[in-house]
């Protein structure tokens, strides 16, 4: 990459390290002069000497584009000939000027081809010029002098006569791969050759007649060009790796671009795949990559036997040359590879079925190093190891194994019995789920119901523990609100259960079967010891998402319980992070996601980068262990949803008043910045971003004593008073509880009848207020986010309306849910204010990413990432 003076190049070519014989040849062209006028000496390049020594050359760049790499090939001058009108023209391709020594030609943007001028081209040359018309009477001599310069260029020409007392060699349609190195990539040229040292050709373009010299004896090839097209299009087919490459169509001879590494290793394989009669590769330049073997999963040996608690394979596959690679090597080549080509060496690749590349690839997902060459895999990833062991060639595995595979396989045929105490007629769906979570119960694994909300997650669970009570005493826990909902459940349903309500009973002594004890998650952390010494026969967690951080005494209570099943009911069992799902899991299945830090590194952080291999490996392992319907799968006959974004417009001076709070926000962080030692600056900004938040509600929660009309209470307003003129009943949320007392306030000042509950509502008075809002008390409910979005049955209202959004739209879903559940009869609406230009609706844009965060893992959409600083600055910092 050095410039090197011309000067130095022609006195100093022995010295200069690096040079190679097709260096030294071109400097050779270097021309030394005197300056006559001045005394001084130059050097020029003699360009037309030296451009013959350039052809093959790796190194020549264009002036203009220096880091474009150009390809300098040797061309052949043409001399082509076509009849018409009475006239034969001849023309030389390409055409010569009069005292050209060497001429060039770009036939791509990135290739040159040099023709050297023999004497007899420059000879041909003066005859013919710049074109030369003949008469076709003159037919019988042009023939004669054409076929004695034919061996001199390639004669391309359409006159049958001209060829007639030449001898007629088969043309061969043979097509030819020209493989070029582009950077990290290839370029791709596919030609064909009708004469073996003759021309190459586009296939199913130019001359059908082609004339050269074969064994010093002049002789012509008839190309079949319609079988040349055909051919080509039959490789196209074959070749779908050509279908991603660029292609470029303004080149004289159309060529393929493929930039990536992996895409040409798949185009090499589909080109090898062909037979050789039909198509042959040419590497001008050397191999670049090269394939020197194939393998199939059938071809694999592999090993499983137990060791402790887990189960370890070891395999090896053979290769061609007699090379053994043992699993763990394969593993590890499977692991830097993108695609299913594994690197050898320097330019040899193995090539893998897609079958073969994705065991692997879970098997990766799913294991852990154990001994020198094995992998060992929790038994409760055996469903996905038992997929690799069925594929393979060759399988060992020990009485441990084959005992295992049994167990799973006894799943499908075991069939449980729905008791006859059960109170309740299942829907189909809820029987599926209730053989379900048995099926799990029998293997001795956890399990998590993650059904939409208000499909009857409690009753499937119910129905189970029914099942189980024989066996001995359950554990229920859940919040205050839905516990209590549990024991009417309970009452209702099972009332061959005896039910011990800790909050008023606070004894665990003399449990045995047929008891169930339902608890808080406030008096589970309180009394954890008093519950972690009792060994439990079942233990259902409701609304487990409450136990979703790790750090949380909350959770750590909960993992201390021991039982011979556990499960989880959960709309939601990710709200925010995968982080939430490996601590839900450790509940149920303690060790399946492995630790904390090897979950994030296996699955949430590439999930979060867009990694759709990763999230297909963790759906893959968690799937036996999580069942989810949603409503519009299962419930045909619940009435529609409609989802209504209802835009505020601030008035010009809440405007005003919002611009100066933002900018204010913004001053206060840079100066947090400046001065340093704050623990959180997420914390710092989540703060500003809430009084903005806060103030799109109603200025009043911001600025005491504001003497300011709040449009968002204007629009609620009007919308309150349309649907109880049409009596309609709606569930109003906001996350603020000091927000729902300003519209309480309003409320009271119109008459207007309304239920109440936030978080400091007792729950007695909770269940009060339910009640009495489905039996017809109040038109309008009131309740905080938090407090109510979950484990209410609310199904007298038919709209919903958000005051404001909250960061996760399934937070909101939950809420809104209490309308739109079994038994509600009518169309659900659900209302969400949001203001115009504000903070708001940058939330509402972030929801379109953050939807359905668990489904996006268990039905294949995309994932969304954790909220960072510098996002949660940026919504601060852009205007809307």
């Amino acid at each position: 990459g050095r410039a090197v003076a011309l000067k130095r190049l022609a006195q100093e070519q022995e010295s200069l390290l690096g040079l190679s014989e097709q260096d030294k040849r071109i400097a050779s062209c270097i021309h030394k002069s005197y300056d006559g006028y001045y005394g001084g000496t130059e050097y020029e390049m003699q360009v037309e000497k030296a451009l013959p020594h350039l052809v093959g050359h790796g190194a020549v760049y264009w002036q203009d584009a220096p880091d474009v790499r150009i390809d300098i090939d040797k061309g052949e001058m043409a001399l082509l000939l076509k009849e018409q009108g009475g006239q034969i023209s001849l023309q030389l391709d390409p055409p010569l000027i009069a005292g050209d020594l060497t001429l060039w030609r770009k036939t791509t943007p990135t290739r040159v081809s040099i023709y050297s001028m023999t004497p007899e081209i420059k000879q041909i040359a003066s005859i013919v010029g710049n074109g030369l018309s003949v008469p076709a009477s003159a037919k019988p001599q042009l023939v004669q002098a054409i076929a004695a310069i034919a061996p001199h260029l390639a004669i391309h020409s359409d006159l049958p006569e001209l060829a007639s007392h030449m001898k007629s060699v088969p043309a061969d349609a043979t097509l030819y791969a020209h493989l070029l190195p582009l950077q990290e990539g290839l370029r791709l040229q596919i030609l064909v050759r009708p004469l073996p040292e003759g021309g190459w050709y586009q296939p199913g373009k130019g001359s059908k007649n082609v004339l050269g010299e074969q064994e010093g004896m002049a002789v012509q090839a008839i190309r079949d060009l319609a079988q040349e097209k055909q051919a080509l299009q039959q490789l196209l087919n074959a070749c779908p790796a050509l279908q991603q490459a660029e292609q470029d169509e303004a080149a004289l001879e159309p060529e393929w671009q493929l930039e990536h590494p992996e895409l040409c290793l798949e185009l090499l394989a589909e080109l090898k795949a062909q037979p050789p009669e039909a198509l042959q590769l040419v590497w001008p330049e050397g191999e670049r990559f090269r394939i020197a073997g194939s393998r199939t999963l059938s071809q694999m040996r592999l090993g499983i036997k137990q060791q402790g608690e887990w189960f370890v394979a070891s395999g090896e596959i053979t290769l061609d040359d007699g090379r053994v690679l043992a699993l763990r090597e394969l593993l590890q080549m499977a692991a830097s590879a993108p695609g299913r080509f594994l690197k050898l060496g320097d330019n040899d690749y193995l090539a893998l079925t897609d079958s073969f590349k994705k065991r692997l690839n879970e098997l990766n997902a799913f294991g852990e190093a154990s001994g020198k060459d094995g992998v060992r895999i929790n038994p409760l990833a055996a469903p996905a190891l038992l997929e690799l062991a069925g594929e393979v060639g060759e399988l060992k595995a020990d009485s441990a194994w084959r005992a295992q595979v049994k167990k799973l396989e006894s799943l499908a045929d075991y069939v449980p019995v729905l008791p006859s105490t059960l109170q309740a007629e299942l829907r189909d769906y809820q029987l599926e789920g209730f053989q379900w979570l048995s099926r799990l119960a029998h293997w001795g694994v956890g399990a998590c119901l993650a059904d939409d909300m208000g499909l009857g997650k409690t009753v499937q669970a119910l129905a189970l523990l029914l099942a189980r009570a024989a066996q001995g005493a359950a554990l229920v826990v859940a919040p205050i609100s839905v516990a209590m909902n549990w024991h009417s459940e309970i009452t209702r349903f099972a009332p061959t259960l005896r039910v011990r309500a800790y909050h008023r009973e606070r004894s665990l002594e003399d449990l045995g079967p047929f008891d169930v004890v339902i608890t808080s998650y406030g008096l589970l952390q309180s009394e954890a010891e008093a519950f972690a010494a009792i060994h439990w026969h079942s233990v259902v967690l409701d609304e487990a998402q409450v136990i979703k951080n790790a750090a949380t005494k909350r959770s750590q209570a909960a993992m201390a319980l021991n039982a011979d099943f556990k499960m989880i009911a959960s709309g939601t069992p990710v709200e925010n992070h995968l982080g939430e799902l490996w601590n839900l899991f450790r509940f149920i299945n303690p060790g399946l996601l492995g630790s904390k830090e090897r979950f994030a590194e296996r699955f949430a952080n590439p999930i979060e980068r867009g990694d759709k291999g990763a999230r297909g490996n963790l759906k893959k392992l968690i799937q036996p262990f999580i069942l989810r319907r949603t409503k519009t799968q299962v419930l045909s006959e619940l009435p529609s949803r409609t989802e209504i974004t209802l835009q505020v417009s601030l008035s010009s001076e809440e405007r005003h008043l919002y611009e100066a709070l933002r900018l204010e926000a913004i001053e206060k962080i840079a100066a947090m910045g400046d001065g340093g030692g704050k623990a959180n600056p997420a914390l710092q900004v989540l703060a500003e971003i809430t009084k903005l938040r806060r103030f799109c509600c109603n200025p009043k929660l911001v600025i005491k004593n504001a003497n300011i009309a709040a449009s968002k209470l204007a629009v609620f307003a009007d919308t309150v008073q349309e649907l109880l003129e049409n009596r309609h009943k709606a569930l109003v949320f906001s996350q603020f509880v000091d927000h729902l007392a300003i519209v309480r306030e309003w409320l009271d000042q119109k008459g207007i009848h309304y239920q109440y509950l936030d978080g400091s509502t007792p729950a007695a008075e909770r269940k009060k207020r339910v009640d009495a809002f489905q039996a017809g008390e109040g038109d309008i409910f009131l309740i905080s986010l938090k407090a109510g979005g979950t484990g209410l049955n609310l199904t007298a209202a038919d709209y919903v309306i958000h005051l404001d959004p909250w960061w996760n739209p399934a937070v909101e879903d939950q809420a809104s849910d209490r309308a739109h559940r079994m038994g509600q009869q009518r169309p659900v609406t659900i209302y969400r204010l949001v203001t115009e230009d504000t903070i708001e609706e940058k939330i509402i844009a972030l929801h379109a990413e953050k939807r359905d965060l668990a489904d996006s893992l268990l039905d294949g959409g995309d994932m969304a990432a954790k909220m960072d600083t510098a996002a949660l600055l940026r919504l601060l910092k852009e205007n809307a």
